[in-house]
């Protein structure tokens, strides 16, 4: 009887000992999460959300219109990349009009083609959105645009990004441009980039492209030669945020400095934005602060 006892004791001691860590657990479980502040970010909007649930995870008027800048190239290579029967190894002769449209508009970032090269549609969304090339987003709205004339088809292209949005239930989001240079009607929200980003996140090409930190691109010349154009990117996350996927900057007089980003960690994969932020330095930090939260959340 002794020996059945000290058992009934054993187990008694074993159950209030597991019943005082249950207890605790359920104490210190709130006081954890607690813990977990929700992140203060110089931009003026923002939003995160799992990639693969769809789940917010933070928001900061993030369906409050506002410029995009070059984020706006995300739904240029969007459209490209939906084009039917897409040929990404067909050329594209570089016409002097995308050259001029870098000098006559003092905000455009360059991809810097030369006129009269050829250069494969892959290659031009790598100058797309690698150094956020103006010049790269008009031949492509030129190439994939429907119409006669240049203007025709540059109108046409910018009619796909805004039927795209809407496909995408982006019902915040308006272009008037194929490059974010626009002329007062060019606008999303955090939230609708964001969205925008991770359908764009679908395409093989794209996730490739916007991961790249740097490419030398071998193109043909006018004369039949060859060339070698060297592009960096300009998203200060890769390589500085562990598991850093892209995705896009974007910056202007009216847009500040934005960026829709993307990383994965562990298998949880989390996307977002920032717009008008106050420096580029700023929205590298917003984007890195935003993601450490979204991957604790």
């Amino acid at each position: 009887m002794k020996n059945g006892i000290k058992s009934i004791r054993r187990v008694s001691a074993v159950a209030v000992t597991a019943g005082a860590v249950l207890t605790a657990g359920a104490f210190t479980a709130p006081a954890q999460a607690a813990t977990l502040k929700t992140p203060t970010i110089a931009a003026k909007g923002g939003f995160v959300m799992n990639n693969g649930t769809g789940k917010t995870l933070f928001t900061k008027a993030a369906d409050t219109r506002r410029s995009t800048g070059s984020t706006t190239k995300i739904m240029t290579a969007r459209v490209v990349l939906a084009q039917p029967n897409l040929n990404l190894d067909s050329k594209v002769t570089v016409q002097k009009a995308y050259s001029d449209y870098i000098v006559d508009n003092d905000w455009a970032s360059s991809a810097r083609l030369i006129v009269g090269d050829k250069v494969t549609v892959r290659q031009l969304l790598y100058g797309l959105m690698l150094p956020s090339g103006c010049d790269a987003a008009y031949a492509l709205a030129d190439k994939f645009g429907s119409g006669s004339t240049r203007d025709a088809r540059v109108k046409s292209f910018i009619g796909k990004m805004n039927s795209t949005a809407r496909s995408l239930g982006l019902t915040n989001t308006h272009f008037d441009s194929f490059d974010g240079i626009g002329r007062g009607a060019n606008y999303s929200t955090p939230r609708d980039l964001t969205k925008l980003a991770s359908n764009a996140m679908k395409y093989s090409t794209f996730r490739t492209v916007v991961k790249t930190k740097s490419t030398k691109q071998k193109v043909t010349t006018k004369s039949g030669g060859y060339r070698y154009m060297s592009w960096t990117n300009t998203n200060a996350l890769l390589g500085s945020y562990s598991g850093a996927l892209g995705v896009k900057t974007g910056s202007g007089p009216e847009a500040k400095y934005c960026l829709v980003f993307a990383a994965t960690r562990g298998g949880k994969t989390v996307i977002g934005t920032v717009l008008a932020s106050s420096s580029v330095e700023n929205r590298t930090a917003d984007a890195k602060k935003l993601m450490d939260y979204g991957f604790k959340k």
